[in-house]
């Protein structure tokens, strides 16, 4: 587990004096002249509005991060590289590669699936936070704790803190638009990129045990894991003052392998899909049905609104009622050539 990879310095010598990196340095410089390229061959391609419409907002939410929240992120020793935030942009590249595979067979584009995962990546991210930031909000708005580092702790996603189910409402709404834009069925394109996302999910759980966070209760198994000390775990389950912590369910990797074998059955269900919407309606019945399993291990989070489970098993049966009424939507129809 290490929950920092390296350091990236802050600004580069260069002759009598030092280029900054972030901020309005050279990072900054090289998004706007590589982002600014991008839009302009992507209008020439589809035309000014669909550009600005779709790539406007995205570009200019990773200009802001450069010059306004990675600078706020500086440690003393640069900015730091979590394998946390590492591992999301893993997961976020590998679920994009098998969402444009899987929607290349069925005459989707893969401009048209890059631009989705654009949108519904950032979205999620934003949700997912949001989830986690109002769960936890005392450990962010704490009683005498400067506005200021609030907020900046409030965006510091590379440092781990994502509720993958807080990122539901907010993608489903970024893929539901993307749909009616481009004029997309839905449910064909919730198809394509159900099992990206489970693979995406997959490897972003490994980022969450580098963190040391969505931890298991203590174990005797010969695969349990001590956290070092600094971790979340080594401070609820201590091993001895300031050390690791007591040996535990690695929760983290048992998440990885389940969103990982649950990507795989997707893909294998594929050609035995009847309609659109059976495959993403098959991932949105397994999903919760394994994280609800996988809860009565997790330690992690507290009981919630007064019963005995978590916030994510109250989700993952809400989403399971969900999952029931599309099973019941799709049965209505009549069978389409809703195969991949």
């Amino acid at each position: 587990m290490r929950s920092t990879l390296f350091h990236i310095p802050r600004a580069i010598p260069w002759g009598q004096e030092d280029l900054p990196l972030f901020g309005f340095g050279l990072l900054l410089l090289a998004w706007l002249v590589a982002g600014g390229g991008w839009f302009v061959w992507m209008a020439s391609r589809h035309g000014l509005r669909v550009a600005a419409t779709q790539f406007g907002l995205p570009l200019a939410i990773v200009a802001v991060m450069l010059a306004w929240v990675l600078p706020a992120l500086d440690d003393g020793a640069g900015i730091p590289v979590r394998g946390y935030g590492v591992m999301l942009l893993v997961a976020a590249a590998a679920g994009t590669w098998l969402s444009v595979v899987r929607a290349r067979r069925v005459g989707i584009d893969a401009d048209t699936i890059l631009a989705l995962a654009t949108e519904v990546f950032l979205w999620g991210l934003v949700g997912a936070r949001l989830f986690y930031v109002i769960e936890y909000r005392e450990q962010f708005f704490a009683p005498g704790k400067p506005l200021a580092e609030s907020l900046r702790d409030a965006v510091n996603i590379a440092a781990g803190g994502l509720v993958v189910f807080g990122s539901l409402p907010t993608a489903a709404w970024a893929g539901w638009r993307f749909a009616r834009r481009r004029g997309l069925p839905p449910l064909k394109l919730a198809d394509c990129v159900a099992p990206g996302m489970l693979l995406g999910l997959a490897i972003g759980r490994v980022g969450c045990f580098l963190n040391g966070c969505c931890y298991g209760g203590p174990c005797d198994l010969p695969w349990a894991v001590s956290f070092p000390a600094g971790t979340e775990v080594a401070a609820k389950y201590p091993l001895a003052a300031g050390g690791a912590s007591v040996p535990v369910h690695p929760a983290q990797l048992y998440a990885a392998i389940d969103a990982a074998l649950l990507a795989a059955l997707a893909v294998a269900f594929t050609p035995l899909a009847r309609r659109d919407g059976e495959v993403f309606a098959l991932v949105l019945t397994l999903h919760p049905i394994s994280r609800m399993l996988l809860e009565e291990i997790r330690v992690d989070e507290p009981p919630a609104l007064g019963t005995p489970l978590s916030i994510s098993a109250l989700v993952s049966l809400a989403l399971l009622t969900l999952a029931a009424g599309l099973w019941w939507w799709l049965a209505r129809p009549p069978a389409g050539d809703g195969r991949l």
